[in-house]
C-alpha cells in the first residue's frame, strides 16, 4: 500500500509541474484588457488596415508633410482622419484584449466565426508587419474574436476596437475646415469675380465681432457680419468629402467667391467656394484634401458674396 501512495503521489506531483508548465508556457492573462496581442511601442506604429468582401479601410500617418493621421477608403480615397480615429489608432500599438483563447481546433474556429473569415486586419509597425483574421460578419462585432496569424492563437477584443473601421466613412472622417479659431484673425478679403473687399475685425466683449470696411473703418457692416457668421458655420456632410486629388463629377468647380484670413500680414488661410458641373457648390480650405459638397442652401451664401464683395 504504501508503495502504491508513493507512486500515486508520484504521479500528481508529474501532473501538478506538466500543468505548471502549460501554464508557463502560456501567454499570460490577466485582468480584462490586460491580454497583449502586439506589443510594439506607438512611435513603431505606421498603418493599420481592415478590409472584407466589401470594405478596405487604412489608416496611416503621413510621415512628408507634418505627421497627421490619414484615412484612406477603398484604394484611392484619403481623407484626413478625426481625433477618434486618433484615439482609435493608438489602441493598435499595443494591441490588447480582454481575453486568450489559445490555439483551437477547426471546430472551435467555426464556432466563433473564424473559420474562413474574409475580416482581415494588418497592423504594421516600423519592424514589420503583423496579420489577424477577424471574426466573420454573422457573429457580429459584439464578440470581436481574432486570430493571430503567426501563431494560431485565438484572442477576445474590446467591442469598442473595431466598429469605428467598419464605419470608417461616417466615423473617422475629419470634417474640420480650418486650423485656426474665429480669435485669430484681424482682416478678411472677400473676393466675388473680379471685385474684392476687405474687412477689418474688431472684437468685441462677449457679442460678435465687427467687420469694419478698411476704407470706412468707422462704420461697421453688419449685414457683412451676419453674411460671414454663416460662412463661417457652414459644415458639409461627412460622407460629402472628397479625398486628395479629386475631383466632382464633371471637373473642378468654377469659383463662386474667395474669403482669405490674416493676422497681421500673414495670411493663414481661406475658404474657397465653387460651382460644381450640376449647379452644386463645393468648399475647400488650406486645410481640407480636397472639395467638399455643400448643402443646398448655401446657393444664398453664394447669391449675397458679390453684394458683400462690392458693398452694394
Amino acid at each position: 500500500m504504501k508503495g502504491r501512495g508513493v507512486v500515486l503521489q508520484g504521479v500528481l506531483a508529474a501532473a501538478g509541474l506538466a500543468a505548471a508548465f502549460f501554464v508557463w508556457q502560456r501567454e499570460p492573462v490577466g485582468a480584462p484588457g490586460e491580454v497583449v496581442v502586439l506589443d510594439a511601442p506607438k512611435r513603431e506604429l505606421e498603418r493599420v488596415r481592415y478590409e472584407d468582401a466589401s470594405v478596405q479601410v487604412e489608416l496611416f500617418r503621413e510621415g512628408q508633410e507634418d505627421g497627421a493621421l490619414w484615412l484612406r477608403l477603398g484604394t484611392k480615397r484619403e481623407l484626413r482622419a478625426n481625433e477618434t480615429a486618433e484615439q482609435l489608432f493608438a489602441r493598435f500599438a499595443p494591441l490588447r484584449a480582454t481575453r486568450s483563447l489559445g490555439v483551437l481546433d477547426a471546430e472551435k474556429l467555426a464556432e466563433v466565426g473564424l473559420k474562413d473569415s474574409p475580416r482581415k486586419l494588418a497592423v504594421k509597425l516600423a519592424t514589420g508587419e503583423h496579420a489577424f483574421t477577424l471574426a466573420a460578419p454573422s457573429i457580429g462585432w459584439g464578440s470581436p474574436y481574432l486570430r493571430r496569424e503567426t501563431d494560431g492563437h485565438v484572442f477576445l477584443l474590446p467591442p469598442s476596437v473595431l466598429p469605428d473601421l467598419e464605419n470608417a466613412a461616417h466615423r473617422l472622417v475629419d470634417r474640420t475646415l480650418h486650423t485656426f479659431g474665429a480669435s485669430d484673425y484681424d482682416t478678411l478679403t472677400v473676393t466675388a469675380g473680379s471685385t474684392s473687399r476687405t474687412f477689418l475685425v474688431r472684437a468685441r466683449a462677449q457679442r460678435p465681432a465687427e467687420l469694419l470696411p478698411r476704407d470706412a473703418p468707422g462704420t461697421p457692416d453688419e449685414p457683412a457680419r451676419k453674411w460671414h457668421e454663416r460662412v463661417w458655420l457652414l459644415a458639409p456632410a461627412q460622407a460629402d468629402f472628397l479625398g486628395r486629388g479629386e475631383v466632382p463629377p464633371g471637373g473642378e468647380p468654377r469659383e463662386a467667391f474667395r474669403v482669405e484670413y490674416l493676422r497681421g500680414e500673414q495670411r493663414i488661410g481661406q475658404l474657397t467656394v465653387g460651382r460644381g458641373a450640376g449647379g452644386e457648390f463645393y468648399a475647400r480650405t488650406e486645410y481640407t484634401a480636397g472639395w467638399a459638397k455643400l448643402p443646398p442652401w448655401a446657393d444664398s451664401i453664394v447669391l449675397d458674396a458679390e453684394k458683400v464683395a462690392t458693398g452694394r
